[in-house]
């Protein structure tokens, strides 16, 4: 890749060599804080008058899927960290690796602009998941609106207790600095 001007994280194309051995590797892999709830997802289906019967009728989820499952809007919900529990020393922060490219690329600022999620196997109840993070691209340098940056694509690999793989979650964001910074 070219350099574009002084050779800092910000004015090259070029990744640091850390950032470059992130890619396609599975990192932060940690199983959720509590198992799978009927309770959350009565309480989300509730909020948004959601009378889908494989949340509600355990006959119409066991003739349907083989039993009830949880909402698919709520997958990163059984692996998102609280912001606190009895003994932690350090704050867990969702999507760590959308904060290590921050910081690794000196980009203090991010959006996130694209999110979608591909669905395999169903979230049952008092399943325990397991989220990693995989980094699948950094983009080279470019001028947006907002500043100059890096588009960035993560993937998150979620899974049961049987290791059956039951969504991916995709995220694009983009890391700038803004212009007047």
């Amino acid at each position: 890749m070219t350099s574009t001007s002084t050779g800092s994280p910000n004015d090259t194309d070029e990744l640091p060599p850390e950032v470059q051995d992130m890619i396609g590797k599975r990192l932060y892999e940690e199983v959720g804080d509590f198992p799978v709830e009927r309770g959350y997802f009565w309480t989300a289906a509730a909020s948004v008058e959601n009378g889908n019967p494989l949340y509600w009728d355990d006959a119409a989820a066991e003739a349907i899927t083989g039993g009830p499952i949880a909402p698919p809007t709520m997958t990163s919900a059984w692996f998102r960290p609280h912001w606190w529990e009895p003994g932690q020393t350090k704050q867990k922060l969702p999507l760590q690796i959308h904060f290590d490219l921050k910081d690794r690329l000196q980009l203090p600022e991010a959006i996130m602009s694209d999110n979608t999620l591909v669905l395999y196997e169903p979230i049952r109840p008092g399943d325990m998941i397991t989220a990693a993070q995989v980094l699948k691209s950094v983009s080279v340098i470019k001028q947006a609106r907002v500043g100059k940056g890096r588009f960035w694509v993560i993937d998150v690999e979620y899974s049961n207790q049987r290791g059956e793989l039951c969504a991916v979650e995709s995220f694009t964001g983009f890391g700038y600095r803004r212009d007047n910074a």
